[in-house]
């Protein structure tokens, strides 16, 4: 076979253009509620399970302070009872001139100084575009069948699934029309189990809504466990950012940014056959 009669590989439309909006508005989004999140913990660096938090006694899993070890100022996380020397990232940073004595950095916050107040209007604010955003994405998924095709996990997907881990763990990345069985999977994760995490825990630490809705406390066992369980959806999201970003590269790039932008993603032309077989 010559070249000319090789199989080419071709673009085809992989995501409509509300999908690839509402992506973008969510990159934007996180990356504020992030930061501002973390001004917000800053005023209290302390993570607890139940209703209450100790200022008498010490009922905390998590805790990252600033300390003064033989008279030098010393960063400590303290973590399930165990205490591990943090300087330079958590507790204390900055300069030995200039040193910060916050639980997280100045430029790892929004804004860079302390403001509670600024955090929270920011956080709220960029809360509710990503519950907005969040429910034109469904709408649009369930219209068009994404939500079924590309998000929802079926049986074959999960017989093809040990597979497909073994072809990440080697590096080989599919370029088909349609999501390979982990990424079905990752991306369940996240719409049917992190956003509705992440927005339910963080509708129970309102007291507006604790008034309105006293059913969200007790699903989640407490204020202070909803606030634990937040801040570890905040990681879980942290974690799929660095994950999918380097996915992306490694599958390439271009062809990704090019289906996030334009629509259109290149396949190639068995794994587009497969893909039309299945549909």
């Amino acid at each position: 076979m010559n070249d000319e009669d090789a199989p080419k590989s071709r673009l085809v439309r992989r995501h409509s253009l509300v999908t690839r909006l509402t992506h973008w508005v969510w990159a934007i989004t996180l990356f504020f509620l992030l930061q501002s999140g973390l001004q917000i913990f800053n005023a209290r660096p302390n993570l607890y399970i139940g209703h209450e938090s100790g200022f008498e006694y010490q009922n905390s899993i998590l805790d990252i302070y600033a300390v003064n070890r033989d008279g030098v100022l010393r960063g400590e996380t303290r973590l399930f009872g165990r205490v591990f020397d943090t300087t330079g990232v958590l507790g204390v940073s900055g300069s030995a001139e200039r040193p910060q004595t916050t639980a997280f950095p100045a430029w790892a916050t929004i804004p860079s100084y302390r403001d509670l107040a600024t955090g929270r209007v920011v956080h709220f604010f960029f809360a509710w575009v990503l519950v907005g955003t969040l429910a034109v994405w469904l709408v649009n998924a369930l219209l068009t069948g994404h939500l079924w095709r590309d998000i929802i996990l079926k049986p074959r997907d999960l017989r093809e699934l040990p597979r497909d881990i073994l072809a990440h763990l080697r590096f080989r990345f599919a370029h088909g029309r349609s999501y390979s069985p982990l990424q079905k999977l990752a991306y369940f994760l996240v719409f049917a189990v992190a956003f509705p995490l992440i927005i339910l825990t963080g509708l129970t630490m309102s007291p507006g809504m604790n008034a309105a809705w006293p059913w969200l406390v007790d699903l989640f066992g407490g204020r202070q466990t909803a606030r634990t369980l937040h801040f570890v959806a905040m990681l879980i999201f942290v974690l799929f950012f660095f994950v999918h970003v380097l996915m992306t590269v490694l599958a390439g790039p271009v062809n990704g940014l090019r289906s996030m932008l334009t629509g259109y993603y290149r396949t190639r032309p068995e794994e587009f056959r497969s893909t039309e077989e299945e549909r």
